[in-house]
Parts: structure tokens; C-alpha cells; sequence
């Protein structure tokens, strides 16, 4: 592999890297994503995703080289001070692929599904999507006003699920009547105890803003209502952390 040896920041991948990196939005815009770190590059390849681009820096080539990536792949080397420069990190990765944008265009109406109602932090969002996929579903669907899921934050935070889901964007709240699936809704004051539920399978989770919770006509489609037991008494949990554990109990209910 002879990679294209880059050492001046006004290169053009050195641009381009950095839009990726630390710019929320820009994966929209160029149809690109930035993946950095040798875990979340290992997560695509096991996922069959082949790179539009691996870029390393010198100490990584041994692991790159290991890859076997096939002759289409661009290989770009950075000296690692650019590599800090280009990365999101404090602590930059030494190595990171650029991936061709996957959104999906069409709900998948039988999938277990999880619905993000407006969900902003990044954090939160990309807990949830790895737990999702931990728990057996299959796609994640963001309704307009999301945070977006493909934006730097969220994929380092759901540790390479986004290559195991189904991901789908900006999804009006009307087209969730096309799913076949039926529509649950977290509540924090209403509906059936989780821990005690009898909960379908398969079934569309809907997870609420982090201040606002599910949207009333959300809340107005949903099937069934569930809450989460709070004996120590607080006013509400995390959303992430109240998925982990509707999800959690779905898998239990599905036998999986």
C-alpha cells in the first residue's frame, strides 16, 4: 500500500477531514463520514463497509496493512500533528476511514424500530443507538429536529452500532403510521409499569426530548404506554438510561 503522504495543513484531505470531524452537520452536506479510531474502523469492515478512504498516521501502518483492504481504498498518511489537527479528540486516534454516507430513504415498516422524538444531545443518542442494536433492533428512526446521527459525537459515542442499524432522518411524525410494528411510548407519569408489561415483539419504541418528552401526537399514536418504577423518588431517569432498560425488557419479552 503506498499511501498519498500528506504534510501541509491547506491539503485538500486535510480540509476535507476536518470538516468531517468537527463539524455537526457536514455529513449531510459532502455525503461523507468520518470514523476515527482503530475500534469503530474495525466495526465497519466487520459490517462489510469498504472505506472510500483509510487515513493513518506513520506508528499505524503495520495495523493498517494487516487490514488486507482491498485496491479502491485510498490510502492517506498524516504526520500527527496534522492527525490532531484533523481530529475531534483530545487524544487523537491514530488511524480513521472515510465512509460514503448510508441513510436509509424508506422506513422499514416490520423492523423493531426505535423512534428519536427530537432527541438533542449527542451523547444520549448515540447510547441509545448502541443499545438498540445490543438488544436486536434493527432501525433507528430520527424525526425531523433530531440531533443528526451520523454527526461526529454520536458516532463515537454508540461505539460502531450505526454499522449494524438501519438509520433513517428528518422522518415526519405522520409516517410513523406506516409501520406495522405497534408504536410504544415512555412516559414518565402514565401507562403500563415496565416490569410488568406484556410487551409485543416486534414493536416500535418511542423515545421522548430530553425536556419535553414524546410529542402528544406521538403519545396519541402510540398502542401502549410504558413507565419505569422510580422507588428512590426521582422526577424522571436519563433517556438513555430509560432505553436501556425498555429495550432491555422487550429483549427479555421477545425470547431473544
Amino acid at each position: 500500500m503506498n499511501p498519498l503522504v500528506v504534510t501541509s495543513r491547506d491539503n485538500a484531505w486535510v480540509k476535507l477531514l476536518r470538516q468531517l470531524a468537527q463539524e455537526t452537520g457536514a455529513y449531510r452536506k459532502l455525503g461523507k463520514v468520518w470514523v476515527e479510531g482503530d475500534h469503530l474502523c474495525r466495526a465497519a469492515l466487520a459490517r462489510g463497509r469498504e472505506p472510500l478512504a483509510v487515513v493513518y498516521t506513520p506508528k499505524a501502518q503495520a495495523m493498517v496493512d494487516s487490514w488486507g483492504l482491498p485496491p479502491g481504498v485510498k490510502p492517506v498518511q498524516l504526520t500527527d500533528a496534522l492527525m490532531h489537527a484533523v481530529s475531534g479528540l483530545e487524544s487523537s486516534a491514530s488511524v480513521g476511514f472515510v465512509l460514503d454516507l448510508e441513510l436509509g430513504q424508506e422506513l422499514r415498516t416490520k423492523a423493531p424500530t426505535v423512534v428519536l422524538d427530537r432527541l438533542q444531545d449527542p451523547g444520549n443518542a448515540g447510547s441509545i443507538l448502541r443499545t438498540a442494536a445490543a438488544m436486536g433492533f434493527e432501525q433507528i428512526v430520527a424525526i425531523k429536529g433530531a440531533v443528526g446521527l451520523w454527526s461526529p459525537k454520536v458516532v463515537r459515542s454508540a461505539m460502531g452500532a450505526h454499522f449494524a442499524l438501519h438509520i433513517v432522518e428528518g422522518v415526519d411524525e405522520a409516517a410513523l403510521a406506516t409501520l406495522q410494528t405497534p408504536l410504544l411510548a415512555t412516559s414518565s407519569h402514565q401507562g403500563d409499569w415496565v416490569h410488568q408489561a406484556t410487551l409485543p415483539w416486534p414493536c416500535s419504541w418511542v423515545l421522548g426530548h430530553e425536556g419535553q418528552g414524546v410529542s402528544p401526537t406521538l403519545m396519541a399514536q402510540a398502542q401502549q404506554t410504558v413507565r419505569i418504577a422510580q422507588p428512590g423518588g426521582e422526577e424522571s431517569l436519563n433517556v438513555a438510561a430509560a432505553a436501556a432498560i425498555c429495550l432491555h425488557a422487550s429483549a427479555v419479552s421477545s425470547g431473544l
